[in-house]
C-alpha cells in the first residue's frame, strides 16, 4: 500500500527515526551544561551519521534516485539554516540568554520547527505541482531571497536589531505577565515563584496582568525563535521542493537536516569568525537553486530538452559550499598568521 508515493512502512521507520533522535537528545541534554566545541563536534557528527543512515535506507529500499534526492535536500536545507543559526545568535544575545539554557530553547524551537515544516511542505509541494507558472514564482521568490540576503550580507552595519519591536515580543506581552527577569530554565513560573523572587529583588520592575501563567524571558526568546523560524521557511521550503517534489523526501531531508541544528548551532558560534565565506557560499547556492527551478519550468513549458537533474543539483550544492569552506579556512589561516 502506496502513501505519498512510498510504502507504509518506510514513513513509519521514518517516524521512528525522529521520535528516537528527540528523545535521545533530550535525555542525553535534560542537565543545563554549556556545550563545549567538542561536545557540540561530536553531536554534529552524531546527527550526520544518523541522517545518512536513513539516506543508506532509502537507497536499499527505494533506489539511488531518492537517495540523492534525499541527499540533496538534506545537505541544501543544513546549509540554508546557517544564516539562520546566526539570527538566532544574536536573539540569544539580545535577550541575554546565558549559555547553559540555550540548548533548551533550541530543543523546544525544533519541535515548533518540525511541526511548521509539515504545514509549509504540505502546503508548498501541493502549489508546486500546479505547473510550470507556479514553479516560476517559486523560483523568482527564492532568488529575490538571495537578493535581500546579498545586500544584508554587504551591509557593515552590524548592530544588533531590537526585538523588543518583533511580533512575537508583542505577541507574547499582549497576553501574558512577562517577568523581567531569566527565572533557571523555565518558560513559565507560577504566582508564588514570581512574588518569592520581586521579595528577594524588590527593584524588578513587574506589572501583573494576573493572567494565571507568567512568561520569562526564556519564553519570550523562544516566540522570537519560532517566528523568524517560519519566516526563514518562506525562503528554506521552496528551495528544497525545488530539488524533488515528493513530499517525503523533501520533509525528511528537512526534518533530519533541522535534528542537528543544534549541534551545529554551538559550533557555528564558537567559529563564526572563521566561516567568513560560508554565509556567500549559501547566497550562491540560493541563486543556483532560484535559476534550477525557472529553468526545469521553463523545460516543461516549452520543451527545452535541458533540464538540470538531481545528480547535478547534489554536485553543484556539493561543489559551491565546499569552495565557501575551504575560502573561509585559507582565510582564517591568513588571519592567524597576520595576528603573530
Amino acid at each position: 500500500m502506496q502513501h505519498l508515493g512510498f510504502p507504509l512502512y518506510t514513513i513509519i521507520i521514518f517516524i521512528l527515526f525522529v521520535v528516537a533522535a528527540l528523545f535521545v537528545d533530550l535525555v542525553w541534554h535534560k542537565n543545563d551544561k554549556i556545550m563545549s566545541l567538542k561536545s557540540a563536534s561530536l553531536w554534529s557528527i552524531f546527527w550526520v551519521l544518523v541522517s545518512v543512515v536513513f539516506g543508506i535506507f532509502l537507497y536499499y529500499e527505494h533506489g539511488g534516485e531518492m537517495a540523492k534526492l534525499f541527499f540533496a535536500g538534506y545537505i541544501l536545507e543544513k546549509s540554508l539554516s546557517v544564516d539562520n543559526l546566526f539570527v538566532i545568535m544574536a536573539i540569544f544575545t539580545w535577550f541575554k540568554i546565558p549559555q547553559n539554557y540555550r540548548h533548551k530553547v533550541l530543543y523546544f524551537g525544533i519541535l515548533g520547527a518540525i511541526v511548521f515544516r509539515l504545514i509549509f511542505v504540505a502546503i508548498g509541494s501541493g502549489l508546486f505541482m500546479l505547473g510550470p507558472w507556479i514553479q516560476i514564482i517559486f523560483g523568482l521568490a527564492v532568488l529575490y531571497s538571495a537578493i535581500l540576503m546579498l545586500k544584508n550580507n554587504d551591509s557593515d552595519d552590524d548592530e544588533i536589531e531590537d526585538y523588543s519591536n518583533h511580533l512575537a515580543y508583542k505577541f507574547v506581552y499582549k497576553y501574558f505577565s512577562v517577568f523581567p527577569k531569566i527565572v533557571g530554565h523555565s518558560f513559565f513560573i507560577s504566582k508564588n515563584t514570581a512574588q518569592s523572587e520581586l521579595n528577594k529583588n524588590p527593584n524588578l520592575n513587574f506589572l501583573d496582568k494576573k493572567t494565571w501563567l507568567i512568561a520569562t524571558p526564556l519564553f519570550l526568546c523562544l516566540c522570537v525563535i519560532e517566528v523568524s523560524d517560519v519566516m526563514f521557511a518562506f525562503d528554506s521550503v521552496p528551495a528544497v521542493i525545488a530539488v524533488s517534489q515528493e513530499p517525503l523526501i523533501i520533509y525528511s531531508a528537512m526534518i533530519f537536516a533541522i535534528l542537528g541544528l543544534r549541534a551545529m548551532y554551538f559550533v557555528l558560534e564558537s567559529l563564526k569568525k572563521y566561516l567568513v565565506y560560508l554565509e556567500k557560499s549559501v547566497i550562491v547556492l540560493l541563486f543556483f537553486i532560484g535559476f534550477k527551478i525557472i529553468i526545469n519550468a521553463l523545460n516543461a513549458m516549452f520543451d527545452l530538452e535541458f533540464e538540470i537533474s538531481s545528480t547535478i543539483s547534489l554536485i553543484a550544492i556539493f561543489t559551491i559550499l565546499g569552495f565557501g569552506v575551504l575560502a573561509s579556512v585559507f582565510a582564517g589561516k591568513k588571519q592567524d598568521i597576520s595576528n603573530l
